[in-house]
């Protein structure tokens, strides 16, 4: 199993904007910690708040939030929502891919697999990658001044 770019920025988002609860957080700041493109943050981070998982608060002072509380967010559920519709093979995306699809055995084999993945990553939360020191020396240091 593969996680996409979006799903890594999905994960790398919550886990800084879960580090720092008491200010909002913007999209440059974790642009410029991460070394990400703003454009695909913005994509990223729009769909997370949509979702549900983030709230996003405009004007001067703005900035983003945890929606829910950081032991609320499963990373399973976050990975499903951000990889949802990209098929694990070619054929599991379209049955006319493949011509032997029809009687193969690997597609159902195949989303066993996926879906023991995500019950795996389901038993972590937010909270549980924020509560590594690492991560949160990372996410803590002092915020990246945008002008």
């Amino acid at each position: 199993m593969r996680v996409t770019r979006h799903a890594d920025y999905a994960l790398r988002v919550l886990i800084y904007v879960g580090g720092n609860p008491e200010r909002p957080v913007t999209i440059a700041e974790i642009a410029e910690r991460y070394g990400i493109s703003r454009s695909h943050l913005m994509k990223v981070v729009n769909r997370l708040v949509r979702e549900g998982f983030l709230i996003g608060q405009r004007g001067k002072g703005g900035g983003l939030y945890l929606a829910m509380p950081a032991e609320a967010i499963r990373v399973g559920k976050v990975l499903r929502l951000m990889q949802s519709g990209l098929p694990l093979v070619e054929c599991m995306g379209s049955p006319q891919a493949c011509l032997v699809a029809p009687g193969c055995r690997l597609r159902s084999a195949l989303d066993e697999a996926l879906e023991a993945f995500y019950e795996v990553l389901d038993r972590y939360s937010l909270r549980d990658l924020l509560d590594n020191p690492a991560t949160m020396q990372i996410v803590r240091l002092s915020p990246v001044q945008s002008y």
